[in-house]
């Protein structure tokens, strides 16, 4: 299980996450739309299961789309593939993930609780 966990309801899926490919426990995921975050590592058989709901510890860039941006605490979080961390607020390239709990400065990386889902 997920060593992030900081509140989970009861909504936990197996799936095949489509990001990242190869999804460890604790990363946050997508499938297509939906955000979670991976409860286990991908099996052999590509399977993740996953928390589509509640409050994990994850790092987020204060980044939007535009460069550097401050994060608020309740604002909108979104996953954008490719970079690193995929969480920040750029909500031109990223698929919605949930909302960050507390700040993080512009330009910096930072563990922060975001409740994911909507």
């Amino acid at each position: 299980m997920a060593k992030n966990t900081v509140h989970m309801w009861t909504e936990s899926l197996p799936l095949v996450c489509t990001s990242p490919a190869t999804p460890q426990s604790g990363d946050p995921v997508l499938f297509g739309q939906l955000p979670g975050v991976a409860l286990t590592t991908e099996d052999t058989n590509g399977v993740t299961t996953c928390a589509l709901n509640g409050v994990f510890d994850l790092p987020v860039k204060g980044e939007g789309s535009g460069g550097n941006a401050a994060i608020t605490a309740g604002a909108k979080v979104y996953y954008e593939a490719g970079q690193t961390p995929p969480l920040n607020v750029d909500s031109t390239n990223g698929v919605y993930f949930g909302i960050a709990m507390a700040g993080v400065s512009s330009g910096a990386t930072a563990t922060i609780p975001v409740r994911v889902g909507y």
